[in-house]
């Protein structure tokens, strides 16, 4: 059980509240990891600068999410992965996709499973990519840009994943359809 407290808007420290403002707006609610991650301003600002940047890159939301439930799966986060299966098959990925990213497996899609896969070796390898990583992702019409705007995106959830794994965030109903132990 975690001693981290899940903010509310009215509970969180008044530097952290416009993010949750906006993240309420964004979602319809406030995500349970997003008012564990605002007892630190610190964190929830850099977060929100990050994500912001990330959603407005040039991947595409379905490319987005793809990324995010590879890298909650590669770091084995529960919340995020039940998380990002509801935002994956909303944004459009096959069934079969997200459960092949779910269990550790790239996804048919050939465009998505490159993603997922240098999402995953990035993570795995601690950043250390060759050459035939970076080829096999551009081999699927990604750019050389695409490969550092990847790590954008791994960076947004990786700090997303260690709040989930330090904090244990209940996980909120409509995603318990979804849950998800490593």
């Amino acid at each position: 059980m975690s001693t981290f407290q899940v903010h509310t808007l009215s509970s969180a420290p008044e530097q952290s509240r416009p993010v949750l403002q906006q993240l309420q707006q964004t979602f319809g609610f406030i995500p349970n990891i997003a008012g564990a991650m605002a007892e630190s301003p610190v964190l929830i600002g850099a977060f929100i600068n990050l994500f912001q940047k990330v959603h407005s890159g040039t991947f595409t939301e379905a490319q987005i999410q793809t990324l995010l439930l590879t890298n909650a799966v590669t770091n084995a986060c529960s919340w995020a992965v039940a998380f990002h299966t509801a935002l994956a098959l909303h944004e459009g990925l096959t069934p079969d996709d997200v459960e092949a990213i779910r269990a550790g497996r790239a996804p048919a899609d050939r465009r998505h499973a490159a993603l997922s896969t240098l999402a995953k070796t990035a993570i795995e390898k601690r950043g250390h990519l060759d050459e035939q990583h970076v080829s096999a992702f551009l081999e699927a019409d990604f750019s050389r840009d695409q490969v550092l705007e990847l790590l954008a995106v791994t960076a947004a959830s990786t700090i997303t994943n260690y709040v989930g794994s330090i904090t244990q965030p209940p996980l909120e109903s409509q995603f318990q359809v979804h849950a998800w132990h490593a």
